[in-house]
């Protein structure tokens, strides 16, 4: 197990799952390094991943405690290792799936949509917080979530901040199923020899 994180194996197929003390699975900069590190290493051994968090939250982003104590040229640094992450998770070499439980917010979501498929449970909840801090994702949500839902609803997501019900997720494209059980169904789903999706590239 390493901080932050826990990989498991399961014969042809591997899990991340984010952890945390507080469960709210914040992607610190620490954990983002880590992460990408980790992905790199998984990537040679060609399984589907499926990524996911605690039952009450996939992530919630970002700490912004974290983020308002850095400088210009860190939070520069900052946002690049994001941006970083997410492109080695859009390349992967095997189908990667997000299997959302809870809130999926600010780069939590831009996490998800790295992932080549989401899958999420009824109760799951996604948000772009940044509108209502002042803030915009630096992380490529701002180009993948319109090539997902359409300029105009990103656009809507972006600048009101809303929160969006896993209903209203799988109406507009942000997720491709329901299931109460969303990790087992990304695994049923990732059942076979070579299945990838394209990967969304910035």
């Amino acid at each position: 197990m390493a901080t932050g994180f826990q990989i498991d194996r399961q014969d042809r197929i591997s899990i991340l799952r984010l952890i945390s003390d507080d469960n709210r699975n914040r992607l610190t900069y620490r954990l983002i390094l880590t992460l990408a590190a980790a992905l790199r290493d998984l990537a040679s051994e060609m399984r589907p991943l499926v990524i996911t968090g605690s039952h009450d939250y996939f992530s919630v982003g970002a700490d912004l405690n974290e983020i308002t104590a850095l400088s210009g040229p860190e939070a520069y640094e900052f946002a690049k290792s994001g941006q970083t992450l997410m492109n080695v998770v859009a390349h992967f070499p095997a189908l990667v799936t997000a299997a959302i439980s809870g809130f999926c917010m600010g780069g939590g979501l831009d996490l998800a949509l790295a992932c080549h498929r989401r899958i999420a449970a009824p109760r799951a909840t996604f948000g772009l917080r940044g509108a209502a801090l002042g803030l915009m994702t630096g992380w490529g949500g701002t180009q993948r979530l319109p090539r997902l839902v359409g300029k105009a609803c990103a656009l809507q997501v972006f600048a009101t901040a809303d929160a969006i019900t896993a209903a209203e997720a799988l109406r507009i494209g942000l997720v491709d199923y329901i299931a109460d059980d969303p990790v087992t169904d990304a695994l049923r789903r990732s059942e076979g020899p070579g299945l990838r999706a394209s990967p969304m590239l910035l």
